[in-house]
């Protein structure tokens, strides 16, 4: 049996407005494995990201942790004062966010801002020895050492996104979060970076926290796959059933909404319907509005998380039936 990297249990995150809380994230649990690499996707707003930043408290008011613990190597995050948290993160557990050139500083050259991060964590003690760390650094993610002194607007979308992607390995993290990485970058380049990130999870064995709306992309990188909607988590299976055997009918929504690459063309049906307002949730399954399966009982009581077979777990009082 894997051992856990990460448990989350029973996440709750609100957003408090002049109309009262509004619950992005509701009683989320899952767990990842070390050396593990979990996906999370859904539509926009489903809640994926602010997951990503509960992981490592970086919501700022109006959003607000309400209930729920987040246990990292047993230690719980929520519990952590501003000392122990400031060095968790980066050194425990790094991001890459979703636009590179936001991430970075653009009056600031790439050295500097590799300096900032060993500085800051007490790693170096000269400048001089950041610059070698930065070098061997950026040798990792494929770009040229004589670009360290370079401004952020010098490079390409696909090099600054691997810069970041090196900065949040300077210290060599357990865990990697990983939010929209690809955001805007052309399908080659999207290869690329992540085929240097799988790379460089099994040269280093740290965990990856995959986000994303492309369940296609995610299926070729990631070992189990979260779906989430409206906030919640209605499944969660390994990767390689979850889009040909899915058992939640958002899954399977999901799955009809992208064009597969082989076989006979046919019609993309997508999912009828907008996403929750989430000022107005429903009595029941959140879903059941928009669910070609639903009935009486979806309209009335919410469904929980279960097990429903070997890995995997659905929230749906109707599964579709699958062969396992």
């Amino acid at each position: 049996m894997s051992e856990k990297l990460v448990q989350v249990n029973n996440l709750c995150v609100d957003y408090v407005t002049f109309d009262g809380k509004v619950r992005a994230v509701n009683n989320v649990s899952f767990h990842i494995n070390k050396g593990e690499i979990l996906g999370l996707a859904g539509e926009s707003g489903c809640g994926k990201s602010t997951i990503a930043y509960s992981l490592m408290r970086l919501h700022r008011p109006p959003a607000l942790i309400s209930e729920g613990e987040i246990l990292f190597e047993g230690e719980d995050v929520l519990q952590m004062d501003e000392g122990r948290l400031r060095d968790f993160r980066w050194k425990d557990t790094s991001m890459v966010f979703q636009s590179a050139m936001n991430c970075l500083n653009p009056v600031k050259t790439i050295e500097y801002q590799f300096w900032d991060i060993f500085d800051a964590h007490g790693v170096v003690k000269t400048r001089e020895e950041s610059v070698e760390k930065a070098k061997e650094l950026l040798k990792i993610v494929d770009i040229p050492v004589d670009r360290l002194f370079d401004y952020p607007h010098q490079f390409s979308g696909g090099m600054r996104q691997r810069v970041v992607i090196a900065l949040a390995l300077a210290l060599k993290p357990k865990l990697l979060i990983m939010d929209e990485p690809t955001t805007a970058l052309d399908v080659v380049v999207q290869r690329e970076i992540l085929q240097k990130v799988y790379e460089l999870k099994e040269t280093y064995g740290f965990s990856i926290l995959f986000i994303t709306h492309d369940l296609s992309l995610m299926v070729e990188l990631c070992d189990r796959i979260g779906i989430m909607y409206s906030g919640q988590l209605v499944e969660l299976a390994p990767s390689k059933i979850i889009l040909q055997q899915p058992k939640h009918p958002y899954s399977h929504g999901l799955g009809d909404s992208f064009p597969t690459l082989k076989g006979e063309l046919v019609e993309m049906k997508g999912i009828k319907g907008t996403p929750l307002d989430l000022k107005n949730v429903p009595a029941g399954c959140r879903f059941a509005p928009r669910c070609f399966n639903a009935s009486e009982q979806c309209h009335n009581t919410a469904p929980i998380l279960m097990k429903a077979g070997e890995g995997r777990f659905v929230s749906c009082h109707n599964q579709l039936a699958v062969q396992e």
